[in-house]
């Protein structure tokens, strides 16, 4: 009888999973040195666009500025709304637009700097079976987002692919309901060091068919089953640190 409760011991360690998402997650940012922006402020150019943004300790302003021949449109998100300033003089907006605005000013900076919003009180993680990509194994994270606090977008839902050697974000998948919905899937296409903090460039792609079970998108990237759409680069990356 001893022997069968010691042999059901083992077992249950044994099928215990070595890290939670929490720890995964944990790992990565620190991997990663991501938290070292929770005290600075980070720039850099998206596409035609500039953008900044300056963090303290969960006080946050979001910034992305359009420059259209002799207008210069200036966005700003912080923690108590949204504000839109054009050649410096504040406009007004309907709240229809405030939330376009401001969710396209958030979708950019969120992706930036992954995988550091996943710490955000709106984020539930749940551990899923651990996968490999191209002979790598990988921790797999399934992320949703709480009604309350989780924004417009709340109901879409995101994987995360991490490297069981060193914690590293190498994929994400995203399931939208926003314009039609749709799926997709990133991989990095190149890793920038920019004051010992790593940023990351990622090529975008959709599946070929779109009934999938979106939880396998990682069987379909292997099986050359995606279509790249577009490139994520990042230029002209800052940091500047907290007294600094």
């Amino acid at each position: 009888m001893r022997f069968l409760l010691g042999v059901l011991l083992v077992f249950m360690v044994s099928c215990k999973p070595a890290f939670t998402a929490q720890e995964i997650i944990d790992k990565s940012l620190e991997y990663a040195k991501l938290n070292e922006l929770n005290e600075a402020t980070v720039s850099f150019n998206f596409r035609k666009n500039k953008y900044s943004a300056t963090r303290n300790n969960g006080v946050f302003e979001l910034i992305r500025t359009i420059q259209n021949d002799s207008t210069m449109i200036k966005d700003v998100l912080f923690n108590d709304g949204f504000k839109r300033f054009i050649n410096d003089s504040l406009v007004s907006l309907s709240e229809k637009d405030k939330n376009r605005f401001s969710n396209s000013v958030n979708s950019v900076h969120y992706f930036s700097v992954l995988p550091l919003g996943l710490n955000d009180q709106a984020v539930y993680k749940e551990l899923l079976k651990p996968v490999t990509i191209k002979g790598k194994e990988y921790y797999k994270i399934k992320v949703t987002f709480s009604e309350v606090g989780g924004g417009d977008d709340f109901d879409d839902v995101f994987i995360y692919w991490f490297a069981k050697d060193n914690f590293q974000l190498d994929y994400l998948a995203y399931k939208y309901h926003t314009n039609g919905g749709g799926v997709r899937f990133r991989d990095v296409k190149e890793e920038k060091f920019v004051n010992g903090i790593r940023f990351v460039d990622y090529n975008n792609y959709k599946p070929l068919d779109t009934e999938i079970d979106f939880f396998t998108i990682d069987k379909l990237y292997e099986e050359g089953k995606l279509k790249k759409l577009s490139e994520v680069v990042l230029n002209n990356i800052n940091v500047t640190k907290k007294g600094a």
